[in-house]
């Protein structure tokens, strides 16, 4: 037990004597680690531990996937898992983004490469060069704080991207699962399909045959046995099925190529000025949707946590795992939705648990890279198309088209121009026509707390002045609540929240206007935070946009109806006295002094003529 102490302290040490010492510039920190190390713990290392193992187990598989789609080397996919692991959380300010290879990248790098029109050995060739103008464009977002205005870009661009890709996928794979190829060109997801029905006549049975029992064994492994890993377990089931079918008589499949460890070798990017100029648009792109899906990951997995994250230092790692991986023989890292899920419900603790993942795959490359030859290439390529399925999420594309007519528009075009174009354009049109959108409506929520006084009139609170009951907060919200202000909103909410005795917080949105998909997931955001420390969200004044909106979207149930008070346009205070009546009977305190008043409406008051008469007459 002694000994153990001993190790982890030193372990602790050699972190801290690490070059940590550049410290921060323009708030980047350039070694991060240390400030881990100084918190660090044998618990923490406990659950870092069991997090890595769990998220290398899915990552090197995945990593061969990601590699097929983008049309690389199986070898690739591997690498740059393993690599952008370790780099990618070295530098990586937080717990929630798990760095490699993903399904959004992986496309856009076959859509770039097809649409340059680049044989295989050309595409071998320009891949370093991409990879380090994608990490040096990361490190000069970071650097000016471009991280910042990333939230300025619709979700709803993120989506239309996402679906597009998905189809692309799908559509691509499905030659690979009938055993066939063709010579053409194909940039676009139309393209694939018209030259998929060209050649159906050129299919294999026996691969379809493997690829049907691919997709049986992968369904049956994940409905009876989810606790293992389902993609690795149909990858070695289905190899020895084909094995035993091929010498029992079975026509041969495709296999893919083994993984030599001493094939993996350092490459050095060829600048030059043709070539960069070649690629500038596409590492652009590629720079823009890897912050843009880091950066979206991690903000979720940070707000389902109730932490904060650093959006430029996030980017900052995006861009030094991509920076390593065109040295190191990988491919295009980002965030990966999958694997930080995975290591989010692994309860890791610290970035540790990455640098631990991507030292698992390297041993994988050594222990399991030779036989990955025994595999069949439809048996990937199905699981392939599985994910491919997996990505089109109904329940944010059904928030996107509902919320307001602008996120529908801007999910369109960015799907639109993901099926008919290269999806390095289908980026830009969506991110102009999300910014435009933004700029019609830009605005920055104002939010004061209220309180009733004396007399029965809602009045601010002043700034250090005490609520009348602190287990009651009233916040007021003025100005415009769309995705430009989400991340805003979101943040002084929290801050609200974490009031020691704070139990009830009743929202006044009669001034709330433009809401829209992203500000509909950050209030889902916003209600399971409170939730897990224990309080409640009402919602006074919501106007009929507002309420429609919120029915439209579901966020309606989620909030319950009964906890949302509409606005009564005749007297403005009375939804918010009635929010404070539920409030006081939710914290269940009779003592609670929580003076409820409001101007009667004209039908109210002839009510209670009415029965001051009858009580005169009786």
């Amino acid at each position: 037990m002694l000994q153990d102490m001993n190790w982890f302290r030193s372990f602790k040490r050699t972190l801290r004597q690490l070059p940590g010492s550049l410290a921060s510039y323009n708030s980047l920190d350039f070694f991060p680690l240390t400030k881990t190390a100084d918190r660090y713990s044998r618990e923490k290392f406990g659950f870092d531990i069991r997090a890595g193992i769990n998220v290398a187990l899915l990552a090197f598989p995945q990593g061969m996937a990601y590699a097929m789609i983008a049309g690389l080397p199986v070898s690739y996919g591997i690498y740059g898992a393993t690599v952008a692991s370790i780099i990618g959380s070295i530098f990586a300010g937080s717990r929630f983004i798990m760095h490699g290879p993903s399904n959004a990248t992986s496309v856009m790098l076959l859509s770039v490469f097809a649409a340059l029109g680049v044989t295989q050995e050309e595409k071998l060739a320009l891949l370093p060069l991409l990879l380090l103008m994608v990490g040096f464009f990361l490190f000069v977002g970071a650097y000016l704080r471009v991280g910042n205005l990333i939230q300025y870009i619709s979700r709803s661009v993120i989506v239309g991207y996402v679906t597009a890709a998905a189809v692309l996928i799908i559509s691509n794979q499905s030659r690979k699962v009938l055993g066939f190829d063709f010579e053409e060109t194909a940039t676009t997801f139309f393209d694939v399909a018209i030259l998929t029905v060209k050649n159906l006549d050129q299919t294999q049975w026996s691969s379809a045959l493997i690829g049907a029992l691919s997709l049986c064994v992968y369904l049956v492994l994940r409905k009876t046995v989810r606790f293992l890993p389902n993609v690795a377990m149909t990858l070695l089931v289905m190899s020895f099925v084909t094995h035993f079918l091929v010498a029992a008589g079975l026509p041969p499949v495709v296999l893919l190529d083994s993984v030599a460890p001493g094939d993996w070798r350092v490459t050095i990017p060829a600048v030059n000025f043709a070539d960069v100029q070649l690629l500038l648009s596409a590492a652009l792109a590629l720079a823009l949707l890897c912050g843009l899906e880091g950066i979206s990951i991690g903000k979720a997995m940070a707000a389902r946590s109730g932490e904060r994250l650093s959006v430029n230092q996030e980017m900052f790692s995006i861009g030094a795992a991509n920076l390593a991986c065109a040295y190191l023989s990988g491919m295009s890292s980002s965030g990966s939705l999958t694997r930080s899920a995975l290591s989010w419900a692994s309860n890791s603790r610290t970035p540790l648990a990455g640098i631990i993942t991507g030292t698992i795959c390297l041993i994988g490359v050594f222990a399991v890279g030779p036989v990955i030859g025994y595999i069949p290439q439809t048996t990937l390529a199905v699981l392939i198309v599985v994910i491919g399925f997996s990505l089109i999420n109904r329940e944010q594309i059904r928030i996107v088209l509902r919320a307001t007519r602008s996120d529908a528009s801007t999910f369109f075009v960015t799907l639109a121009a993901g099926l008919l174009f290269p999806l390095d354009l289908a980026i830009y049109l969506g991110a102009a026509t999300s910014i435009a959108f933004f700029i019609h409506k830009v605005s920055a929520p104002e939010m004061v707390e209220y309180k009733f006084d004396e007399e029965g009139r809602l009045t601010e609170l002043a700034a250090n002045q005490k609520r009348p009951d602190p287990e009651i907060s009233i916040v007021h919200v003025e100005g415009d609540l769309f995705f430009g202000a989400s991340d805003l909103f979101l943040e002084q909410m929290r801050r609200i929240c974490e009031e020691e005795n704070l139990r009830v917080v009743v929202l006044k949105m009669r001034n709330a206007r433009h809401l829209d998909a992203t500000s509909v997931m950050t209030l889902q955001d916003l209600i399971r935070y409170m939730r897990d420390m224990n309080r409640l969200l009402l919602v006074s004044e919501a106007r009929k946009d507002v309420i429609r909106i919120f029915k439209k979207s579901g966020l309606l149930e989620t909030i319950g109806r009964e906890n949302i008070f509409p606005d009564v346009s005749q007297n403005p205070t009375l939804s918010t006295a009635r929010a404070l009546k539920r409030a006081a009977q939710i914290i269940g305190d009779k003592k609670a002094k929580v003076s409820v008043y409001y101007d009667k409406t004209k039908e109210e008051e002839r009510k209670d003529k009415k029965t001051q008469k009858s009580t005169s007459a009786d």
